[in-house]
């Protein structure tokens, strides 16, 4: 008995060994991946919006806004709607999304069988292999039956339509890349799962429960979340987690919402030292409390947001991430006890006195106050300044046009946890297309292929049987692992 457990030990050392690599890889992944000098990249932020300022001078479109001005000022903007993937700006600028592949168009509301989705609908779109450019026949609101899980290389572009996504699990962002969601509306999402989905075209998953996030990125790298109003979901609006990074978060509407934006998985998950997220343009409004957002390890450059309601903080941290708060407008609440921006989350003084967080141009009111640290201390660390502290007024330009284009900018406060209603918005019906008309014009050739998810998880099961090994040899059968 005892020889067989041996031998059986040894293979499970085999494979170990030659998986190890993957295991290894996948752990380390955003901290051995090439990252930008993030000062660089804020720098670079700053010259953007001084661009588009100056620009607003010379031409009536301009806004001051640089992500805007970047297609808003073509007339004809709907006859391109690609151009929108070179408009990003900060660190998920490279985001293409589904440009170079075909425009697919969603004429199916609904989402009945997350195992096989219907063509024409929103699922079968997302989880196809190659870029696709998704766009809407109609005004929607669709209710997702659980997690909408999307793979690499595609844009969810709501312009020219009112669509609303809600219902179960909502938006899923698990090891891809290049995903640009644009112009939704996403409110009232609730925790689902324990049930199979379809992740793409030839895989179906059996999926756990979710948190009930807006939108959750895991894994992931290169996306943009552009233009959209979040609110009402039982978890965070956006919980961005698991060593993702190169992320811009722009132009968004958040409300009526407790956690708002979790950056980390936890404090000892060492891969988040590689994450760098661009929070920029974006309206924190009413019914608002904390989480905006709330930051473990990385580097997140907070620029020219405006923040008129929190409950208890704006901006906090734990495990030293670098924050760099520039050109924001910070209205305190009338309570006397939440003046202060900033919270550092379960740590000492003597341990975060050492944290890079700083402010750099804010406009703080009402009695608001942003307590910097480490570096930021410096009036001399100007590396990533700000070109000049912005004014009131140019906050209110820069995010004059937060939220969803075209429509109501927010979610409005009748929509809660109970579902109900959406203002504006009308279902397509659940017919679809009948056929592959959901197709629509081909731009140029293809994107790069999605990238696979490895072995990670055979790894995991194959330390975790090592280690649940007794030391006499006994080992706890497989069946047992797995329940």
């Amino acid at each position: 008995m005892r020889m067989r457990m041996l031998s059986f030990t040894c293979i499970l050392f085999s494979l170990l060994a030659t998986l190890s690599p993957l295991f290894i890889q996948a752990s380390t992944f955003n901290l051995t991946l090439p990252h930008p000098d993030p000062e660089a990249v804020a720098l670079q932020v700053q010259r953007r919006i001084l661009a588009s300022t100056i620009s607003k001078a010379q031409q009536s479109c301009a806004t001051g806004n640089p992500i805007d001005d970047c297609w808003k000022c073509d007339p004809n903007w709907g006859n391109n709607r690609q151009r929108l993937a070179e408009c990003g700006i900060g660190f998920g600028q490279a985001a293409g999304g589904g440009k170079g592949g075909q425009i697919y168009v969603v004429t199916d509301s609904s989402d009945h069988d997350v195992a096989n989705p219907t063509p024409g609908t929103l699922r079968h779109a997302v989880i196809q292999t190659e870029p696709l450019w998704i766009v809407f026949a109609a005004n929607m609101q669709i209710k997702l039956k659980h997690e909408l899980i999307v793979n690499s290389y595609k844009t969810i572009d709501g312009r020219g339509a009112n669509v609303y996504i809600t219902g179960s699990g909502c938006i899923t962002l698990q090891y891809v890349s290049n995903v640009i969601v644009h112009n939704i509306h996403v409110y009232n999402c609730v925790p689902s799962g324990n049930t199979n989905i379809r992740s793409s075209p030839t895989h179906v998953g059996y999926r756990g429960k979710s948190d009930g996030d807006g939108i959750t990125i895991f894994g992931s790298r290169n996306i943009w979340i552009d233009h959209c109003a979040l609110s009402h979901c039982t978890d965070g609006l956006i919980d961005i987690t698991m060593g993702s990074t190169a992320i811009t978060i722009s132009n968004n509407y958040f409300s009526h919402h407790n956690e708002v934006m979790l950056m980390g998985h936890d404090d000892r998950y060492m891969p988040d030292k590689g994450m760098q997220v661009t929070i920029a343009f974006n309206h924190f409004g009413q019914g608002l409390i904390q989480r905006m957002p709330r930051c473990r390890h990385g580097y997140f450059h907070v620029v020219n947001n405006d923040f008129t309601e929190w409950r208890m903080y704006a901006i906090g941290g734990s495990a030293s991430p670098t924050i760099n708060s520039q050109g924001n407008r910070y209205m305190a609440p009338s309570d006397p006890s939440a003046k202060e921006v900033t919270k550092r989350v379960d740590t000492e003084e003597g341990d975060w006195a050492g944290w890079n967080w700083r402010t750099d141009g804010d406009v703080l009111e009402n009695g608001a106050y942003f307590v910097p640290s480490g570096q930021g201390l410096s009036n001399q660390y100007t590396k990533a300044a700000s070109v000049e502290a912005k004014s009131a007024a140019m906050i209110d330009q820069l995010t004059s046009t937060a939220g969803v284009l075209g429509g109501p900018r927010d979610n409005g406060d009748r929509i809660s946890y109970s579902g109900g209603t959406t203002t504006g918005a009308s279902s397509s019906g659940g017919g679809g297309s009948g056929g592959e008309d959901f197709f629509g014009m081909i731009f140029g050739s293809a994107a790069p292929p999605s990238t696979t998810k490895g072995s990670l998880f055979l790894s995991i099961l194959i330390i975790l049987v090592l280690y649940m090994t007794t030391s006499d040899g006994a080992l706890l059968s497989l069946p047992l692992l797995l329940l």
